[in-house]
């Protein structure tokens, strides 16, 4: 257990991180980056770990005021307390009767992975490696598809970068230049030979991951604000992209054309996603609402089952997951809404309908917050999901539990809202993005790094 006394003492460095040098948001990236460093180079027994976390608590709380005071000062947006959802309204409620993912009976399944808890397979050794290469928010952090060590990140600073987290040390491969505005999405080819990325400048680019350079860049018809995209599944030459005008369109990068085909949402489209194949879309906008869109496979759109969740809401990330089990087929979709919940759906019908499942809180009500599915838990008890949130906490929520206890982990070492997270693709390393422009890697115990 020596693994966790460092993720605490860094815990503890990263909440009060905010009230050191406050004027000076590059001083606090280098010092707590240092910090991470420090503490993965030292050897100490666990008795030693313990005596030195509670003398550094006690030192900070001296120096900085006691977690009552930072709580009314300039660190209230910060968690206190790694049970915080629990002390939301309806932190897990549950709705229907049905269980989610997978059944008790998936004793087959589960031998494959071990028979380690939920919340042993979401331990955390610490932090692999901090990036800071971006001078605004980082919106969206997203590693390659099938793939350990390439992770790309968007910023409000209209850049990309490419980082590999694989060498030692972790580097930024490159820093894509091109946008003039912020860049709210990125999407990786399904081979990972591209990178698509939209703007508020009303344009996407096709980005070459071989060499990083820009291959095509496509003007928004209507000069609209392109706040999303996907690749469809099943036809990597057509991208998905949603504007603030609520028009979901469709882009052909081969000639570089917008397709005649559109469809209207409404509101301003915040997040997409798409079943396996891509033959249903799910659009989330600022108005509460998710509209399934069946896509034919010219690009043709037809709107479809409509979901309102909460007309004062936003939703700000849709993520489709179908468990790949013998005992757990049913496809279901992850929402982030800006009402302090984050909610589990099932897809009921062909038309990409939803219910309900399970409605967790989680503290969030302004920023374009994203969570995802863990990606190998479909034979594990239990199915676990990651999310960011305004309290500057990474949250792994249990979603089969129905009380408090779905919280299983929490990190905790951003000093303001986590925007974006994502595994890579056997769960050694989870990436996580905030506002200021932070990207942690975390590297999770147990699990080799390469």
């Amino acid at each position: 257990m020596a693994s966790a006394f460092p993720q605490q003492v860094f815990a503890i460095d990263a909440r009060y991180n905010a009230l050191r040098a406050v004027g000076n948001p590059n001083f606090r990236t280098l010092y707590i980056r240092r910090r991470s460093q420090l503490l993965r180079e030292t050897v100490r027994s666990n008795e030693q770990w313990r005596q030195y976390l509670k003398l550094r608590s006690m030192l900070l709380q001296q120096h900085y005021g006691s977690h009552q005071k930072l709580e009314s000062g300039s660190m209230s947006n910060l968690s206190q307390n790694v049970n915080i959802l629990s002390d939301l309204p309806n932190p897990a409620l549950l709705i229907g009767k049905d269980a989610v993912v997978p059944t008790r009976q998936a004793e087959a399944s589960r031998a494959i992975v071990g028979d380690n808890s939920i919340a042993e397979n979401y331990a955390f050794s610490g932090v692999h490696h901090i990036f800071d290469q971006h001078s605004s928010a980082v919106t969206m952090v997203k590693f390659a598809n099938n793939d350990k060590s390439l992770v790309c990140c968007s910023s409000l600073d209209g850049n990309l970068s490419v980082c590999d987290v694989s060498c030692n040390p972790p580097s930024v491969l490159a820093i894509l230049k091109g946008h003039s505005m912020a860049v709210p999405a990125f999407e990786w080819s399904a081979n990972n030979d591209f990178i698509a990325s939209v703007s508020l400048d009303a344009t996407i680019k096709l980005w070459k991951a071989n060499d990083f350079t820009c291959l095509r860049t496509l003007k928004e018809p209507n000069n609209c604000q392109i706040l999303c995209c996907i690749f469809r599944p099943s036809n990597n030459n057509l991208i998905l992209i949603g504007n603030n005008k609520g028009e979901l369109r469709v882009v052909n990068v081969s000639t570089g054309l917008f397709l005649k085909y559109y469809c209207r949402i409404g509101g301003c489209i915040l997040s997409l996603t798409s079943d396996t194949n891509g033959n249903i879309v799910w659009a989330g906008n600022d108005h509460g609402e998710i509209v399934a869109v069946l896509c034919e496979i010219n690009g043709a759109l037809y709107k479809a089952k409509k979901t309102t969740i909460d007309p004062n809401s936003y939703i700000t990330s849709l993520s489709y997951r179908t468990w790949i089990s013998r005992e757990a087929r049913d496809p279901t979709l992850l929402v982030n809404l800006t009402n302090n919940s984050l909610c589990l759906f099932s897809v009921i019908d062909e038309e990409g309908g939803l219910q309900m499942k399970r409605k967790f809180g989680n503290p969030h009500i302004k920023h374009g917050l994203k969570s995802t599915f863990c990606p190998i838990m479909s034979f594990r008890q239990g199915a676990c999901v990651v999310t960011g949130s305004e309290d500057g906490c990474v949250y792994f929520i249990n979603v089969e539990k129905t009380t408090s206890k779905a919280v299983v982990n929490t990190l905790q070492g951003h000093c303001t809202t986590v925007l974006s997270v994502s595994f890579n693709c056997d769960e050694s390393l989870l990436a996580t993005s905030d506002l200021e422009g932070l990207v942690i890697i975390w590297k999770r115990a147990g699990k080799n790094k390469s």
